[in-house]
Formats: structure tokens, C-alpha cells, sequence
């Protein structure tokens, strides 16, 4: 951004695409750099940024690389970089035009600009642009593709951003776009993306930037500190500058940028207003305010020119329960340069140096100069570990902050090698993070609680003269040394490798020092402002934890993954061999989008063999990690129950029934919920009761600092509370019941996975068919659908084609129906978007296949009542009963069951008997579990396995359950609710079947089954913001929804944005807003024809409360809207989060998004503006969709690519 002078005597602001993030990221910095650029204030210098630098110099080599390639390929025109003038640019824009006129193959450094790139910001200042464009990619026809070059990993918003940008330049000069653009990456991929999913977040981004210009341009004075109305980033120099002059809260450590703004609402704005403050806060628990007053204080306490901090002691117990010293303890720290990256890789960022120190300082160093490198590093790592752990059993290492841990998982995955010995030092609790042990026990007065700011404390003659001082300067000396390396200087790149040396052990022994310190430190002293030296505590038993040969983890922690089936810990040798097939000729991974159908496929068996044990094993790592960190920092985690304290409990006293062996004791908590939380009612493996220190649960041995855990049974939950079962814990050392306790835990967390029963072993012996078979194929319907083959028939003869029937309407049923009876051990696939009647065609294509032509055929689905509901759609389609049967769900009230019209088993295991007893077809339902055991359903033994909601089933699910079938029906929709995942999987095996056909597409290709493209819920009004949010535009209304007529309401989407601040999972405004239209709806007359429930369907009838539903994302805000609607006597409204309403509809859907801001918002904006979610909410529909939001909420930049998609869709949809 930058003044010009104009030949009239005027002056031109000039603005950049950069200029829009700067603005998005900091409202106030950018208004403070606008001051900065008219006069105003002097301006601040940028901290200088190395590693920025660096990035941008080898941005600059990777383009220059490209111009290379593209120059041997094709017509190119490079246009020249004009001086800063309004006649060079225009004549550089010219040439880029000439250029894009003469349809060139490719135009490099395209120029644009925009002299009246919108209204004058003040009088006598215009408004421009200017900008330039890496590449501009002739598409045919005169349509050009915006592209440009960025060394990253991934696409980043800001770039997009940029192409956005360039885009609309393209427009304005009347030269045809492409619908999508690309970034090509730094390892040479080409990441696209559709334009509509970046355009409108650039024109909102644009508007608000320029109306921010005109504001600051035509104000009299600097923009305010903490000025209403603007963001504040609170990092950027500008923030920086004003928080240190007005003494900010800011400055207090532990901060949140959405407690800052509540705090300023309540009058806090000061580091002493904050000390001196009393009673609550709105927005921020009790507790945490406590501790941010706290901090504040101990932080006024410092004095500003002394390096040794204050220190209070708040926890002992964190302390105490350090494990025993050991002879063999190690002190780990990595050091890692995030840009580097080889070709053919896909892999960014390496850790170069695993520095490690014993207890006598002994240093050793792990270097690695290249991937291959890295690999040995950590083998060689690993193999000292293990080593020293078979002489020391009790040893631990020890490092600073999450790093360590992290990296070791990423590493062993990323190498696959090392990944069971991690695994069991994490489970085992040899690694001990410091940072995490410093945060409970201790509150420091400083605003970072990095080692460096209190090293003094413990190590006041910390290094001095050291020639490396900071991990930065780590970076970029080791990136110095490696191109001497190349140069051929050896001796000048070993010193300053000597020198990264020396700073890594310098760490390491600040680590063991920071121990000892600990160690040592007095308990029953409150505060120390003097430092001490680390060494003197010696290698006593000070603040021995219990005894590290303790019973087994999961006797310790009472519930822990001892029960784990050990298949799903252990490898599995056909994993090797499918991976080995996976591979390129030479052994290499092979990579999309080089690699082969046949070894993508062998890649997505190989991961589906792994699936549980990985799913397993994320889920653990995630436990014990949430053990072990702050409540605040994973408080949003899905299935996540946080205890209000300060809400009254309901509980019944310890007590024994029966057989119990052991006390029970039940309890109503209320708290809030995380967002998209669906807590499972009852099941054989419950969520955690967690309990803060000190604690009435004896810890875990292996990892005394972490809190005790409790399985639990959920007997009920409700959008603000929980009803649980809790059985009295048992000692591991004694295995006696320990003393009856009343503290409350202070939240639930995620069950466990269940145990996947057979699954595992369906999964190895469709492997092992695919390794027998090499370098063939067996005949299968998964090894289709992961090849992505079109549906394999008989005779060749393809799918059926879609014909009318005799009423003029497309004859489906016959249609699906032939298709199957044409398939050849291979798949259907049929999606089918609300309201376009999937269950119905399902249903009745199922009671044909069986009754007319003796098939077997299976039902399965992620859940009973899914499974259930085909079942019951398939009885009223006309097949009896008699031939349909399905167990139970384990533990259900048998009275649910009691109008069910086909057959109920009394047990799953009953599913053979009755399959043998049947003369020729039928059906039976059930889940993987079922279809996945050969003692409930034999190999092979159906025609037809029908998996229902197939866009959320899991591949690795529909490969267990696909053993019992020769073909699959997969029927469902990928643009609804998403399959929920807990682990991090090599390859996308824990996405849905029907989503991999679809493969990025919202509506499946032709050749892979059928789009069902009517749908019969909706009006056409309303389903076409459906169609373009999520069916590409192919979903259109049967024409009966246009005979349905609401008066007084136009049919389609009707935005309401209502303003507050502060709110995060709930809005009094917003339930006011829903309040207000529910009144006005009601009365309204309604015509449906089509409603067979209403005498005179074509007569209108006055709307009511219950012809309403109201969709949120918060159970809180559940609670909130509920609540009003009942005061406003509309009871009779439905009220709910969207997946209590997926399957339902209504005259009316309200959606109410309840959070004021990005920032407000759990889970961020990816989850409040998921299009899936969006799409389900919306098409509950049958005539209008309300949308109530903050209008803050539009103003925000997604920090991802998708995020970016969500917001424009939802932009889209409200403007």
C-alpha cells in the first residue's frame, strides 16, 4: 500500500492483494499503518524475520524454476516488473493485455491496474490497484486460468486470496476466467480450486477493507487503542506498540484473544484494572478469571530490569508426583527447519539434530542432513533408548513443551518405522513434558512461560557466550552450513555445526536443570523471586511418584487400553506385503497423482489393516495428552463435557445392589457440552470421568503427573447436563476398593473405540486374497469401488438406463433393480439428497430382489436404527415379515421392538440359525460387527449387502462387512453429516465409501450408479440455494413441491443478521430474533397438496408452532432458544442441534448460528458454517429456511482452504 501523485494534483492510494490480509488479520494494525502512510504517526519498523526472508528468496528460486519449464512448453511472454508510476504500471498492464489477446500459451508476471478501483477514499485520494500474477494459463478459446507459485506444503488462504484478486482483474478487463484456479506448490503439485468457493470471501474482504480506507482517510485523528468495531490482533507491532504503552491486560500470560474482549466489555482493560477487579466476569468461568487475576499480579510484581522473575508455588502435588529419579534419565530436545523438503517426497520440514543428555551431561547428537538421514536419526534414537531402558527400567525423558512428543509420533509415521516402540513409551509415560508439570505447580511472572524467559531462576549463568541463542537462529545457521556443505567449505559448515550443537545441549541441560530445580523446590513456600542452582538438588528420592513397576496401565488407570485386543496394537506382516505392492518398482512410496489404480488400491488395503490399531492407538495418544494439559485446551474436543462447579448436583450416596462387587454411585452434572458432541447412552464403554489434583483416585504409576481417569456409563444427557453411573475405583497396588469419595469430576471425555470384535480378522482375509491373487486381481466388489471401476456386469451389458414409467415419472426402482441383478461381484451406487426419496427406492428395490427373485440380502449402517428403519420401509414395500429379521441392539428395552412387523431375534448370534431355517430370500439387518462374523453370516452367503448412509460409512467398515456379499448397494449421500474419525490414517480409509466415488465431486459421475436429482421436500425456490450448495447445481423440486403455498412468506432462504458481541454457544439476541419469527409464521396459510394426512390437502390451513423447527450448532443455544420458545408459549416447536433432525423435515426451518464471531466460536468456523451440516439444516425445509447470525461472523478469514469454501458457500447463501 502506497501514495502516487497524479497528474492532476490528486494522489492515488494504491492497494495489493497483500493488503487484504494484513487488513483481515488486524484490523487496527492496518488502520494504525493507513495513519502511518497519510502522516499522522511516525511509522514502526517490522521485526526483521529470517526465516521469512529465506522463504521469500527460495519463493523467488521455485518460480524461476517454473518459468524454465513452461518456457520449453508452449508460447510464454514474460512481462517486465514497471517502476512505481501510473504510466509505467498502465503500460506494463498493456503489454500483459497484448499478450492475453494474442491468446498466448502463457503469460508470466501479468501486471494489472485498477486506477478506479472503487470510490475515492477522500476528497482529493482515489482508490487502486495493482497486482501480478505468476502465471496466466491459456485454457482454450480465450479463457484464461489465474495461477501462481508459493513455496508451501498446502495451499494457503492468503494465496488464494491473491488468485481471487487476479481473477476479478481478468473480469474487469473483459478476458473470459476459468471456473478454477491453482496454486503450484513447492514440491511441484498443482492444488486447485473452484473459483466460487473463493470469490465471494474476496469481495466481502475487499468491501470491509475499503471501507476501513475511507474511515482512516477521512478521520481528523489516529485511530484509538482498542478503537470498537475493529480487530485486534494483539501480535503485530502496531498491537504490541499500544499494549505495552497502555499497560494492556493483554500482557497477562495465558490470554485468550476472546477473554481480552470480554474483559474490555466488563471495563478490565488494564494489567492493574485486572488485579484490582472483583466478581465474576460474563463469558469467562470463575476459575480461569481467578487465574488470569493471579498472573496479572504476580506479572506487576516483577521489576522490568531484573532477569530473575517471581515465582508462586500453586500446585505441590504436581511436583510430588515427578517420578523418582533414575540413574538412566535422559534429556531430549529436536531441532527442525519447517521449510526443507525434497522432490518426490510430498514431505515438508525436517529434525535435523535429536539432541540427547544423560544425567552426567554426556551429550550425544542425532544428525540428519536428508530424509533418509532422518530415518536412521530415529531408528538410531529409538535403539539407544530401548537399550538403556533394559538397564534402567525406571528411566524417563524428560524435554520441554509438546515438541518432542509430537514430532517423535510424526516421525515414526511419516518413516514407518519405530511406530510400536513410541507408542510404547507414550503409553508407558517415559516421556515427561517439563512445560506441562511447570503450568500446573507454578505461576511465573512473566508474559511467556518459555524456558529461555525464566532460565535465570534455575541456571542464572545460562549461555553466556554461546554462538547460537535462539531456535531461529538455529535455523537459519544450520541452512548456512548446509549450502557451505555444498559450496565445499566442510570446515567453516562444521563449526557453525558444532556450534547448533553446543545450543542443543545447552537446552538439554537447561532441561535437566529445570528437573533438579523442581525437585528441589520448597513446598511450602508460596513464592521465590531468587534463583537457585539446579545442581543442588542431587539425585535424591525428592518428589518420588509411586512405584514406576506398578500393575499393568489399564489396572492403574483403572480403565485403561489393557482390554485392547493386542491384534490391534501389534503390525501386521500383511500390511508389510501390501505395502511393499503399494510401492514404486525401486521400493519408493508412490504418491498421488503418479501413482497407479492398482497401487492406490494395494495403499488403501495395506491402511485398512492398520485402521483399528490406529484408531486405537490416536485415541490413547489423545487421552493421555488431555490427562496430562490444561482443561482450557481441549474443552472444545467433540464429546467433551465440562462440569459447571457452580451448578447444584444430584447424586446418590455410594452403594451396593445385587450382584454389584463393588459400590456404585450415581450423579446429574450440568455443564456444557463441546460442539457436535453426541454422548452415547449406555454401551459397554463409556466416556471418562476426569479429576483434578489432588485427586480421590490413586494415580497412574506410569504417569503419576497425570490426572485419574474413571470409565463411566451415561445413563441420560440433556443439552446441558448428564446423568451418569460411576462404579468406586480400585486400588492398583492393593486391588482393594479405595475410600468412598465425594468430589466431582471436572469433565467427561471421549470413549474409547469400541472393540471391533471380527472386523479385524475380515479385513486381514480380504488382505491376504489381494496379496494370494498379485499380480492379479480377484473378482471383487471393494477392489472395484478402490479402483475406481465402473460397476462390473455380466456380459458387459452396463447399467440399466434410466426410462419413465407409465404415470410420465423415471422408473428407478426397475431401473436399480436391473443393475443389480446385472452385477458381476461388483457395486451400485446410488446417492440420494433430501428429500429425493432414497429410503423409499431402497426399500422397494430390496422387496423385489427377494421376493421375486430369492435373493439374500444384508442391511447394515453405523447404527440400529438406521439398519431398523430400512427394515421397516422394506415390510411396508410388501414383503413379509416373516422373511426379515434383525437382533436387538445389545441393552435395548425390548418394548421398542414390540410393533416392529418383522422378524426380532432375541440375540445377534441367532442370525445363522434363522438365515438356514429360510426356504429362498431374505433379509436381514445388522452392523459390521454382525456382517463381518462368520458365525452370524457366512462368507459370501448374500447376494446383496445394502449399506445404508453410505457417505458416512467407512471404508475400512464397508471392506469388514463387504466379506459376507458377492455385491454391494451403496445408498446414501456424502453431503450430509460426515463419518466421524479418530485416528490419522497413511491413506483416507476412514472416509465414506459413497465420498470416495465421489472424489471431490458433490454429485457421484454417471458411470458409477445413479444421482437421484428430484427431490420431493422441497420448494424449487429453496432448492436451488440447495443445488448450488452442495449438488454442483444437478438437485432440482419435483414439480408437486411447487403446488405447496405458504402466504405471506416468499419460498427460499431469508437471511437475518442480528448483532451482538461476546456470545460464543449461546445468544439471547438471536433466540429473541427466532422468537420474532416463529410469531409471525404462525397463522400463515399453508397448501399441500401432497399432505394424504390433511382431508383437503389443496384447502390452506394456519400454520402452527409445530410446523417449525429451529436448527443450531450448540446444545447451549438449545437450551437458550428452547427456553424463549416456551416463555412465547410455541412449545410446540421442535428445537435442536442437526443431527437430531437429520431424516425429519418441516414448513419452516430456522437455523440460529448463535456465535458473534470467528473467534467466539468453538470449533471455529469450519464447524459453524460446515456445508454439510448447512445442507442438512437447511433442507429440513419444505418451503423456507431462516438463517440468524452475527453479521460478524462474514467478516472473518478462514485460516484454511476449506474454511474458505464453507464461508463463501455460506456467503452465497445469505447475500
Amino acid at each position: 500500500m502506497y501514495l502516487i501523485d497524479r497528474a492532476d494534483g490528486s494522489r492515488l492510494l494504491v492497494t495489493s492483494a497483500s493488503d487484504l490480509k494484513t487488513a483481515a488479520e488486524c484490523e487496527f494494525g492496518f488502520a494504525r499503518r493507513v495513519d502511518a502512510l497519510l502522516g499522522r504517526i511516525e511509522a514502526l519498523d517490522e521485526p526483521l524475520d529470517a526465516m521469512n526472508e529465506r522463504t521469500i528468496l527460495l519463493g523467488y528460486a521455485h518460480e524461476a524454476r517454473l518459468i524454465e519449464q513452461h518456457r520449453a512448453h508452449g508460447s510464454l511472454v514474460e512481462i517486465d516488473r514497471p517502476a512505481r508510476g501510473i504510466d509505467g504500471m498502465l503500460a506494463a498492464q498493456q503489454a500483459t493485455l497484448d499478450a492475453l489477446h494474442a491468446r498466448t500459451d502463457m503469460v508470466v508476471q501479468a501486471t494489472f491496474f485498477d486506477p478506479e478501483h472503487g470510490p475515492d477514499v477522500a476528497p482529493g485520494v482515489g482508490l487502486g490497484f495493482v497486482g501480478y500474477a505468476d502465471f496466466l494459463e491459456h485454457r482454450g478459446d480465450g479463457v484464461y486460468r489465474v495461477l501462481d507459485s508459493k513455496l508451501a506444503r498446502r495451499a494457503k488462504v492468503t494465496a488464494l486470496m491473491q488468485l481471487a484478486a487476479y481473477a476479478d482483474q481478468l473480469e474487469r478487463l473483459a478476458i473470459p476466467v476459468d471456473s478454477e484456479t491453482g496454486l503450484i506448490l513447492g514440491n511441484d503439485e498443482l492444488s486447485i480450486h473452484r473459483l466460487a468457493d473463493i470469490a465471494p470471501v474476496h469481495r466481502r474482504q475487499r468491501e470491509r477493507m475499503h471501507a476501513l480506507l475511507r474511515d482512516r482517510a477521512r478521520a481528523a485523528d489516529v485511530v484509538a487503542w482498542r478503537a470498537p468495531g475493529l480487530s485486534h490482533c494483539g501480535k503485530c507491532v502496531w498491537c504490541a506498540d499500544s499494549i505495552a504503552s497502555h499497560d494492556d491486560v493483554w500482557q497477562t500470560y495465558g490470554l485468550r484473544g476472546g477473554q481480552w474482549q470480554k474483559l474490555g466489555d466488563a471495563g478490565i482493560t488494564t494489567m492493574t484494572h485486572l488485579v484490582d477487579s472483583a466478581g465474576a466476569v460474563a463469558g469467562i468461568p470463575q476459575r480461569t478469571l481467578d487465574g488470569l487475576r493471579a498472573q496479572a499480579a504476580l506479572q506487576l510484581r516483577a521489576d522490568a530490569g531484573d532477569r530473575v522473575p517471581p515465582v508462586e508455588l500453586i500446585d505441590a502435588s504436581a511436583l510430588d508426583a515427578l517420578p523418582a529419579p533414575s540413574p538412566g534419565d535422559l534429556y531430549f530436545d529436536f531441532e527442525g527447519d519447517p521449510l526443507y523438503t525434497e522432490d518426490g517426497t510430498g514431505w515438508w520440514g525436517i529434525d535435523y539434530l535429536f539432541g540427547v543428555i544423560d544425567r552426567d551431561d554426556a551429550f550425544t547428537a542425532y544428525w540428519a542432513h536428508t530424509f533418509a538421514d532422518e530415518r536412521a536419526a530415529l531408528i538410531a534414537f529409538l535403539d539407544d533408548v530401548d537399550r538403556r531402558l533394559a538397564e534402567h527400567p525406571d528411566l524417563h525423558i524428560y524435554h520441554y513443551a509438546p515438541y518432542e512428543k509430537t514430532h517423535l509420533r510424526l516421525l515414526a509415521a511419516r518413516h514407518g518405522v519405530g511406530e510400536d516402540t513410541v507408542d510404547r513409551l507414550l503409553r508407558d509415560g517415559v516421556l515427561i513434558d517439563l512445560y506441562a508439570v511447570v503450568k500446573r505447580a507454578l505461576r511465573i511472572g512473566s508474559t511467556s512461560y518459555s524456558i529461555k524467559k525464566f532460565e535465570p531462576l534455575y541456571w542464572p549463568e545460562s549461555r553466556l557466550g554461546s554462538a547460537v541463542t535462539a531456535g531461529d537462529d538455529s535455523v537459519g545457521e544450520y541452512v548456512r552450513a548446509r549450502e557451505l556443505r555444498i559450496g565445499g567449505q566442510t570446515a567453516d559448515a562444521q563449526q557453525i555445526l558444532d556450534d547448533i550443537a553446543d545450543y542443543n545441549r545447552i537446552d538439554c541441560v537447561s532441561t535437566r536443570k529445570l528437573d533438579q530445580w523442581l525437585r528441589a523446590y520448597p513446598r511450602g513456600r508460596g513464592d521465590d523471586s531468587g534463583g537457585a542452582d539446579g545442581d543442588s538438588a542431587g539425585d535424591g528420592d525428592e518428589g518420588a511418584g509411586a512405584d514406576p513397576d506398578a500393575a499393568d496401565l489399564d489396572a492403574a488407570n483403572a480403565d485403561a487400553p489393557g482390554a485392547v485386543d493386542d491384534r490391534i496394537i501389534e503390525t501386521s506382516p500383511l500390511h508389510d506385503d501390501l505395502t511393499r505392492l503399494a510401492a514404486n518398482p525401486d521400493g519408493s512410496p508412490a504418491l498421488e497423482p503418479d501413482r497407479t489404480a492398482e497401487q492406490r488400491l494395494y495403499a488403501y488395503a495395506a491402511a485398512a489393516i492398520d485402521y483399528h490399531r490406529r484408531e486405537h492407538k490416536t485415541y490413547w495418544w489423545a487421552h493421555f495428552d488431555r490427562l496430562s494439559s490444561s482443561l482450557d485446551e481441549w474443552a472444545d474436543t467433540r464429546d467433551v463435557f465440562v462440569v459447571d462447579p457452580d451448578q447444584p448436583v444430584t447424586q446418590t450416596d455410594w452403594g451396593m445392589t445385587g450382584r454389584q462387587r463393588l459400590p456404585r454411585r450415581q450423579l446429574r452434572l450440568h455443564g456444557q457440552w463441546a460442539p457436535g458432541s453426541r454422548p452415547t447412552i449406555g454401551g459397554r464403554s463409556g466416556p471418562f470421568a476426569v479429576y483434578e489434583h489432588p485427586a480421590p483416585l490413586p494415580l497412574n504409576p506410569r504417569d503419576p503427573l497425570s490426572r485419574p481417569a474413571r470409565s463411566i456409563s451415561v445413563d441420560a444427557a440433556g443439552d446441558d447436563w448428564v446423568a451418569l453411573t460411576e462404579t468406586l475405583a480400585t486400588d492398583p497396588r492393593t486391588g482393594e476398593p479405595v475410600n468412598e469419595y465425594g468430589d466431582l469430576p471436572a469433565a467427561l471425555t471421549p470413549a474409547p473405540p469400541p472393540d471391533p470384535g471380527k472386523q479385524v480378522d475380515a479385513i486381514h482375509e480380504w488382505g491376504a486374497r489381494l496379496v494370494t491373487a498379485h499380480p492379479e486381481l480377484p473378482r471383487d466388489a471393494v477392489v472395484d469401488l478402490l479402483l475406481r471401476r465402473p460397476p462390473r456386469t455380466r456380459g458387459n451389458v452396463g447399467l440399466a438406463a434410466v426410462t419413465a414409467d407409465e404415470h410420465g415419472e423415471p422408473d428407478r426402482i426397475r431401473v436399480v433393480t436391473d443393475s443389480l441383478l446385472a452385477l458381476d461381484h461388483s457395486y451400485l451406487a446410488v446417492q440420494g439428497p433430501p428429500g429425493t426419496g432414497k429410503t423409499y427406492l431402497g426399500s422397494r428395490v430390496i422387496a423385489r430382489l427377494v421376493a421375486d427373485h430369492g435373493w439374500r440380502v444384508g442391511v447394515v449402517a453405523q447404527g440400529h436404527a438406521t439398519v431398523e428403519h430400512v427394515l421397516d420401509a422394506v415390510v411396508s414395500a410388501g414383503l413379509d415379515g416373516a422373511h426379515v429379521a434383525k437382533a436387538p441392539k445389545t441393552g435395548a428395552d425390548p418394548a421398542q421392538y414390540a410393533t416392529a412387523e418383522w422378524t426380532v431375534l432375541g440375540r445377534a448370534d441367532q442370525l445363522a440359525a434363522w438365515t438356514a431355517e429360510q426356504p429362498r430370500g431374505y433379509v436381514i439387518g445388522g452392523t459390521a460387527w454382525d456382517f463381518a462374523n462368520p458365525s452370524r453370516v457366512g462368507r459370501d452367503s448374500l447376494d446383496l449387502l445394502v449399506i445404508d448412509e453410505a457417505g458416512q460409512y467407512a471404508l475400512a467398515a464397508t471392506i469388514a462387512a463387504s466379506v459376507s456379499a458377492r455385491n454391494l448397494l451403496l445408498l446414501g449421500d456424502p453431503q450430509q453429516l460426515p463419518q466421524v474419525s479418530q485416528g490419522t490414517h497413511p491413506e483416507p480409509i476412514d472416509g465414506s465409501a459413497l465420498g470416495y466415488l465421489t472424489d471431490g465431486h458433490d454429485v457421484l459421475p454417471a458411470e458409477y450408479g445413479y444421482f437421484l436429482a428430484e427431490t420431493r421436500r422441497v420448494h424449487p425456490a429453496l432448492a436451488a440455494h440447495v443445488s448450488d450448495l452442495s449438488y454442483e447445481g444437478q438437485l432440482h423440486a419435483h414439480p408437486s413441491a411447487a403446488r405447496r403455498h405458504l402466504e405471506g412468506l416468499a419460498p427460499g432462504i431469508h437471511a437475518h443478521p442480528v448483532t451482538h458481541h461476546g456470545n460464543a454457544t449461546e445468544s439471547a439476541e438471536e433466540a429473541a430474533a427466532v422468537v420474532a419469527l416463529v410469531d409471525r409464521a404462525i397463522g400463515l396459510g399453508w397448501t399441500d397438496p401432497t399432505d394424504r394426512r390433511v382431508a383437503r390437502g389443496d384447502a390452506p390451513r394456519p400454520l402452527t408452532a409445530a410446523d417449525i423447527i429451529v436448527v443450531t450448532p450448540y446444545n447451549a443455544h438449545v437450551h437458550a432458544v428452547r427456553d424463549a420458545l416456551d416463555a412465547a408459549g410455541h412449545t410446540e416447536t421442535r428445537v435442536g442441534t442437526v443431527d437430531k433432525f437429520q431424516g425429519q423435515e418441516a414448513v419452516i426451518a430456522i437455523v440460529t448460528l448463535a456465535a458473534s464471531s470467528a473467534a467466539d466460536a468453538p470449533r471455529g468456523l469450519d464447524f459453524l458454517l460446515n456445508r454439510n451440516r448447512l445442507n442438512v439444516a437447511i433442507s429440513r425445509a419444505q418451503w423456507a429456511a431462516h438463517i440468524v447470525h452475527s453479521p460478524a461472523i462474514a467478516d472473518h478469514l478462514p485460516h484454511t482452504p476449506a474454511g474458505l469454501g464453507e464461508l463463501s458457500a455460506f456467503l452465497r447463501l445469505i447475500d
